[in-house]
C-alpha cells in the first residue's frame, strides 16, 4: 500500500478525489482500513466555500468511518480488530472517514459493539448518537411512554430526525408528530411510525410570548425560526433539545416560556461526548434500539459523495446516506 484513494477539499471549494500517501492520513496510533463512512449535514459544510467547517486546508472530510485495525501502537487495540469513529476533530480538524484509511489517536476509537456490522453502524453514525442522546435527554428531562406525552420531532425526515422517530417508536412512544419542509417527505415519516404530519409552513406564530400549549416535549433538529416558534407552544414542565441548525443560527424568544412555564431547553453536542457515554450509547443502539428498517437508508459510493451533499443543500436529501469504501 503506497498511496490511498481519499475525497479532498483541497481550498475553499475545491474537491477531488485523489491518491494520497499515508503521510497525509494526519496523527494518530491506530491505521484503520475503511470499510464505510456516512454522509452528515456537517459533511455537506466542509464540502462548501463558505461553509464555517474545515480552518486547514487540504482536507480528508467525513465525520463517521467503520472499519478493520491494519496497525496499532496501543496495546488494547489489536490488528484486525473491527472498530468505530464518531465525532472529536474527524473530519474537520483531522483527515477523516472519505478516504480508504485512516490514522487517529486509540482513545476516539469505540470497538464494534456485538450485533452491529460496521455497515449498521454507520447507518447510526455521528446521527444516530445525535438521536439517540436528545431521546435520553428528554427522558431524563422527564418524558415517559406512560405519559402519552405529546412529542413533537421536527426535521423528521433528515438524517437525525428519521433515526430519531424510530427510536421513539421503538422505546414505546405513540403520540410522536413529525414536522417535515415539503408534501414529498409525508410518507418516509409515515412509513417510520409518525402518528401525525405537519408541515413547517403550518406552524404559525401569534407573535406572544405564550401560546396554546401543544407539545409536552420537542425533539427539534433544526433550529433557527422553527424553534423559535415552538418555544411559547411547550406545555408546563415541558423540554425541548435541539442539535441542529439548519433553520438558522438565531433564536428569538422571551424567558417567559421558561418562567412561567418551567419548560427546559437542552443543547446536543455529540462530537465531545464521554467515551463512557458514548459506549453506553453504542450498546443501546446495537440492543434495544436496533433498527431493521432501511427504508430511510441509501449506499453510496465514494465518488456520489459530491452530489449527496448537493442534495443536502437544497433539501432534497432524506434518511441516512451512507458511502461503501472497502
Amino acid at each position: 500500500m503506497e498511496t490511498v484513494k481519499a475525497l479532498v477539499v483541497e481550498a475553499p471549494g475545491e474537491v477531488a478525489i485523489k491518491q494520497l500517501t499515508l503521510d497525509k492520513l494526519g496523527s494518530g496510533n491506530v491505521l484503520i482500513k475503511i470499510a464505510y463512512s456516512s454522509i452528515n449535514f456537517k459533511d455537506m459544510l466542509a464540502l462548501e466555500p463558505r461553509g464555517g467547517i474545515i480552518r486547514d486546508y487540504p482536507m480528508i472530510p467525513g465525520i463517521d468511518l467503520s472499519g478493520w485495525v491494519v496497525a496499532s501502537d496501543d496495546s488494547k487495540i489489536s490488528v484486525g480488530q473491527e472498530v468505530l469513529v464518531t465525532g472529536y476533530g474527524l473530519g474537520v480538524n483531522h483527515p477523516g472517514g472519505f478516504a480508504e484509511y485512516a490514522r487517529v489517536p486509540a482513545d476516539w476509537l469505540i470497538p464494534l459493539p456485538s450485533g452491529l456490522s460496521l455497515k449498521e453502524a454507520m447507518v447510526y453514525g455521528t446521527a444516530g448518537v445525535t438521536a439517540a442522546m436528545s431521546v435520553i435527554e428528554l427522558e431524563q428531562a422527564g418524558m415517559s411512554p406512560q405519559q402519552e406525552p405529546r412529542i413533537l420531532l421536527t426535521g423528521a425526515s433528515g438524517g437525525v430526525g428519521s433515526l430519531a422517530l424510530q427510536f421513539l417508536v421503538k422505546a414505546g412512544y405513540q403520540n410522536v408528530q413529525a414536522l417535515i419542509r415539503k408534501d414529498y417527505q409525508a410518507s418516509l415519516v409515515e412509513n417510520l411510525g409518525a402518528s401525525k404530519i405537519l408541515l413547517a409552513s403550518d406552524l404559525v406564530s401569534s407573535g406572544k410570548p405564550l401560546e396554546k400549549q401543544e407539545f409536552d416535549y420537542v425533539l427539534d433538529t433544526v433550529g433557527g425560526e422553527v424553534l423559535s416558534r415552538l418555544l411559547p407552544k411547550i406545555a408546563y414542565g415541558g423540554a425541548v433539545t435541539t442539535c441542529g441548525n439548519v433553520g438558522g443560527l438565531n433564536l428569538e424568544t422571551t424567558v417567559f416560556p421558561f418562567i412561567l412555564r418551567g419548560i427546559r431547553l437542552i443543547g446536543i453536542d455529540s462530537v465531545a461526548l464521554d467515551q463512557k457515554k458514548r459506549q453506553k450509547i453504542w450498546s443501546l443502539l446495537a440492543k434495544e434500539w436496533k433498527l431493521s428498517s432501511n427504508e430511510a437508508v441509501r449506499v453510496v459510493r465514494l465518488e456520489d459523495v459530491v452530489q449527496v451533499a448537493q442534495e443536502l443543500k437544497a433539501g432534497q436529501h432524506l434518511g441516512r446516506t451512507i458511502v461503501e469504501i472497502s
